[in-house]
């Protein structure tokens, strides 16, 4: 009797389950979505060539002093705005939580008057006051004429900051709401007043609420500026709108001025990005990947797919 003792049960490899051929779902809606989106864009973009608009007035009054100055004047109004309408909205929100009902009542019918009314009937209100009072009388510190005294600026000022601190109240309101009472009765205990509290256990909690919100809040404002022109200050839509009357392109300077606001947009998204990823520290366990994290990750992916799999002979 021979035995073959050239194959033993340890040379032969182990049976293992065969490859799974994975085969992806065909997703025809959106390729038919895909080739409806490019064809309603084609068409925009064909319409607007045939139009008898000047394309290169565009270009020659981008970076006109007067559109700069514009630019300038309502960065300023946005960010000096938001301001007020930030610290407004705390003092506001600080107040509709008290348990003191007169300053609980009065907070509330601020946030309801200035949110219950269009902010351009506002501006309009507070530019022709004057035909109310025609002086201003703030006994030994200041008396002039309403006319002097409530200028475009301070117009625009108190129009848009005064509408945010509404808004920016019930953002700071849901905030605050956001942090457990734990953390306020257990500083208490600790012997921490209920100001001091608010400042260095509640507010930080409760920035990780506040800020995505008052990011588009930021964003809407610097687009809200454009309604500032009906109380002749002269920002980035006004100094569009002289330029186009006077160099007979109306239409072009508008469209001047809305690549002009893009263009702003979308810097204040990429900061509004980064403070909102700042403020997810300790929300959660990893933070969310930076566009440039992105675009290097989706690099990689591409280039490790277009590499050929090595096999073995």
């Amino acid at each position: 009797m021979t035995v073959d003792i050239d194959k033993t049960p340890a040379d032969t490899p182990p049976a293992g389950p065969e490859a799974i051929k994975a085969i992806p779902v065909r997703h025809y809606g959106r390729y038919v979505s895909a080739v409806v989106a490019i064809a309603l864009l084609g068409g925009v973009v064909y319409a607007f060539s045939q139009g008898k608009i000047n394309w290169g007035a565009i270009p020659d009054y981008f970076f006109d002093d007067r559109i700069l100055d514009g630019v300038g004047k309502t960065l300023l109004l946005t960010i000096l705005s938001m301001a007020i309408g930030v610290i407004g909205g705390v003092l506001l929100a600080v107040m509709r939580l008290s348990k003191n009902p007169v300053t609980s009542s009065i907070a509330w019918f601020y946030i309801w008057f200035f949110r219950g009314t269009p902010v351009l009937v506002q501006l309009i209100v507070w530019f022709n006051l004057g035909l109310v009072f025609e002086y201003i009388n703030l006994g030994p510190f200041y008396k002039d004429e309403w006319s002097d005294f409530m200028t475009p600026f301070l117009t625009a000022l108190l129009g848009l900051g005064l509408n945010e601190a509404a808004y920016m109240a019930e953002i700071c309101r849901a905030g605050l709401l956001s942090v457990d009472e734990g953390q306020t009765e257990a500083s208490h205990a600790l012997g921490m007043s209920h100001a001091k509290t608010l400042r260095r256990i509640v507010i930080p909690q409760a920035m990780r609420v506040i800020v995505p919100p008052t990011g588009n809040e930021v964003i809407n404002m610097l687009k809200t500026t454009s309604l500032v022109s009906v109380v002749q200050y002269p920002e980035l839509l006004r100094a569009a709108q002289d330029i186009g009357q006077t160099s007979g392109a109306p239409a072009e300077m508008l469209f001047l001025a809305a690549a002009w606001y893009l263009l702003l947009t979308s810097i204040f998204s990429v900061g509004q990005y980064y403070l909102e990823r700042y403020y997810a520290r300790g929300s959660s366990r990893s933070l969310p990947a930076t566009p440039f994290q992105k675009i290097r990750a989706n690099v990689l992916s591409l280039s490790s797919r277009s590499k050929p799999k090595g096999g073995t002979a």
